[in-house]
């Protein structure tokens, strides 16, 4: 049987390609085999320990019939091995691209160039591709060019957990607005809200801001109308996000909880494992990461058996009473993309399409999300999916499903109530998301210097929070951030931006 799963990692990745079982030569791929079927590669990211085994596969190219080979990235070093792959031009016939690896200046550069093929043109004749909304599109664009099929993916999945039996034991209910959840963390600070008679709980537990998208601050700002990266002016002048009066307000919120002690004392230097053992624990009762809500009830499901959460979604500023929340990505996970090198012509890359157009069909969701039927899972009186075997689910299902071409065409029920609650609220964020403008276009600058110098804001905000520097202090921060390449970076999204239009 051929082999065809192949993580690329512990030697180079050009030499590991050159042995794959069917051979990524671009003479070779995208082949039909002697029985008719498309013979297909596919360079993809591995976000699990160890690559699924045949099983599911197989399903697929029954499917699909085709002759499918995975060669897998590590996730941990996507980018490196991808630069090495471009490099090389050892890329097979269909290339996952995820979002953040968009903004590598490589991949990047290599997309501007003409290294992938631009499917716009080609979308239209197909029965699933051909309902991938336009904005998803316009994200998924660069210059008005389509380098591939966006993998569709919730518009914005960011919310809160809260202990809704700290809740109940204090007489107050979920909080709608800033004041009430400030409120809510002051009580489960200061009232003893799991009654045990020690002061020993804080409100809002948190994370290092290493990515200050996943904390509780980034919540903030969406909750007080903030951009989402930036704020396009009516001029077309590009603002940054934390040059708006609505991020200094969130992070005034911010400072006064962890002034009071109602935001963990710690989260500058704590990883996100760490939060989750912290609520998991009891030591916490408010949550940043609505879609960890089931994870966070197995964690504590033995240490605290009467625990009780709720996920929220939606708090306002009390003002105007509208909701907002910031989207990642835009509803785009990435691009599925189709390096010319080994897609010699039209003819191939129609039939990669078609390939991917059946994989947004209903089975195919199922069998890469669930697996097979009886085997991995079974369906609930109500529809919800129970698995069977969650050991052989993670082994030979969950590595495919991160493959998945769309999260949001398809769904499983969760058996879980409040996690399939959460997965509702994500659905509803869609009438209140924040999108990025940048997404879609391109700054050269940004793609120089635009992570090193993100680092002096993000080290600003956290030291305003903690009072290390006053409101001057974060505006010398500021005008930094602008003289080591922000205003040139404004000035190229606003020219981009105006191109589009």
């Amino acid at each position: 049987m051929k082999k065809k799963t192949l993580v690329t990692a512990g030697i180079g990745l050009l030499s590991i390609l050159a042995l794959s079982a069917c051979g990524n030569d671009s003479s070779d791929t995208s082949a039909d085999t002697e029985d008719g079927r498309t013979r297909i590669t596919w360079l993809n990211i591995l976000h699990t320990a160890s690559p699924p085994n045949d099983t599911i596969v197989n399903k697929i190219e029954e499917k699909t019939n085709t002759e499918l080979t995975f060669n897998w990235i590590p996730d941990a070093s996507k980018e490196e091995r991808l630069t090495t792959a471009l490099a090389s031009n050892e890329l097979g016939d269909i290339v996952t691209l995820q979002i953040a690896m968009l903004k590598n200046s490589s991949v990047r550069n290599a997309l501007k160039s003409g290294v992938f093929w631009d499917v716009s043109e080609y979308l239209a004749d197909y029965k699933n591709l051909s309902q991938i909304s336009e904005d998803r599109i316009e994200a998924a664009s660069i210059d008005g060019a389509l380098y591939g099929v966006p993998m569709q993916k919730d518009y914005a999945r960011a919310g809160l957990v809260i202990r809704k039996d700290w809740l109940d034991n204090l007489g107050l209910e979920v909080p709608d607005t800033l004041d009430e959840l400030y409120e809510v963390a002051k009580q489960f600070t200061e009232n003893d809200p799991d009654g045990n008679g020690v002061d020993d709980t804080v409100g809002f537990g948190d994370r290092a801001p290493s990515d200050i998208r996943y904390t509780s601050f980034k919540l903030f700002t969406s909750y007080y109308g903030a951009p989402n990266g930036w704020k396009v002016e009516s001029n077309g002048q590009f603002t940054p996000e934390f040059d708006t009066d609505e991020y200094m307000k969130a992070m005034n919120f911010s400072r006064d909880l962890f002034e009071n002690g109602y935001l963990a004392q710690d989260f500058a230097v704590t990883q996100k494992t760490d939060q989750q053992e912290q609520f998991a624990q009891g030591k916490t009762g408010i949550y940043t990461g609505m879609i960890d809500i089931k994870n966070l009830k197995n964690m504590g499901k033995d240490i605290q058996p009467d625990m009780e959460l709720v996920p929220v979604n939606k708090i306002s500023d009390g003002e105007d009473g509208d909701y907002h929340v910031w989207s990642e990505g835009n509803g785009v996970g990435g691009l599925l993309a189709f390096p010319k090198s080994s897609v010699k012509d039209e003819a191939q890359l129609k039939k990669l399409l078609q390939f991917v157009d059946e994989l947004l069909e209903e089975d195919m969701y199922k069998l890469m999300t669930g697996g097979i039927e009886g085997t991995h899972y079974q369906l609930q009186d109500d529809g919800a999916i129970e698995y069977i075997d969650m050991d052989l689910w993670q082994q030979e299902v969950q590595p495919l499903s991160s493959s998945r071409p769309s999260e949001v065409t398809f769904s499983f029920k969760d058996a879980d109530p409040e996690k399939e609650l959460s997965n509702q609220l994500v659905k509803e964020n869609e009438q209140f998301v924040v999108l990025d403008p940048t997404v879609p276009l391109d700054s050269e600058k940004n793609n120089e210097v635009g992570s090193e110098i993100e680092k002096i804001m993000i080290d600003a905000t956290v030291q305003y929070i903690m009072g290390q520097i006053d409101e001057d202090g974060f505006e010398q921060a500021i005008s930094n951030w602008r003289a080591q390449g922000g205003d040139q970076i404004a000035k190229e999204y606003e020219e981009a931006y105006k191109a589009a239009q």
